[in-house]
C-alpha cells in the first residue's frame, strides 16, 4: 500500500478540524439564539470553500465516520442536557435545536432507544434517587 504524503495527511486532519470547528460554531450560534436554520454539509463546505462530496470523503477517510456523524452526535449532546438541566419544555427544546416536536422525539429516539419524555423522566428519577423502569 502506497502511503501519503505527509501534506496530504496533514491537510485530511486540517479539513477535519476545521469541520467540527465549524459544526461546533454553527451549533452554539443556534443555541444563542444568533441562527434558527440548522446548515447541511453543503453549507459548511462552502464555509470552508470546498466541495461537499471531497469534504465529506476526507473526514470518512480521516475519522471512518461521516460528516453526519459529528452533528448529530452534537445535537444529541446539547438535547441530553437541555433535557437534564433545564426546564424547558421537550416542544421548546425542540423548537430551538430547530426540529418540530414529532421529529425531535423521532431523531432522538433513533440514537437513544427511548423519547425525549422518557429520558428526562429517567435522569430526574435517577436525580432524586427514585428509580422508574422504561422498557
Amino acid at each position: 500500500m502506497t502511503k501519503l504524503p505527509l501534506k496530504y495527511s496533514s491537510r485530511k486532519e486540517e479539513i477535519t478540524l476545521e469541520f467540527i470547528d465549524q459544526v461546533n460554531r454553527h451549533i452554539d450560534s443556534i443555541l444563542e439564539g444568533h441562527s434558527d436554520t440548522m446548515y447541511e454539509i453543503k453549507h459548511i463546505a462552502a464555509i470552508m470553500c470546498i466541495h461537499p462530496v471531497h469534504l465529506s470523503t476526507t473526514i470518512k477517510m480521516e475519522t471512518g465516520k461521516s460528516p453526519c456523524y459529528f452533528f448529530e452526535k452534537r445535537i444529541m449532546d446539547e438535547s441530553k442536557r437541555l433535557l437534564s438541566d433545564s426546564k424547558m419544555s421537550i416542544a421548546q427544546i425542540a423548537a430551538l435545536l430547530t426540529f418540530d416536536p414529532s421529529n425531535f422525539t423521532k431523531f432522538f429516539k433513533r440514537f437513544e432507544n427511548k423519547t425525549p419524555s422518557e429520558y428526562r423522566n429517567q435522569f430526574t428519577a435517577a436525580k432524586t434517587g427514585n428509580s422508574i423502569q422504561i422498557n
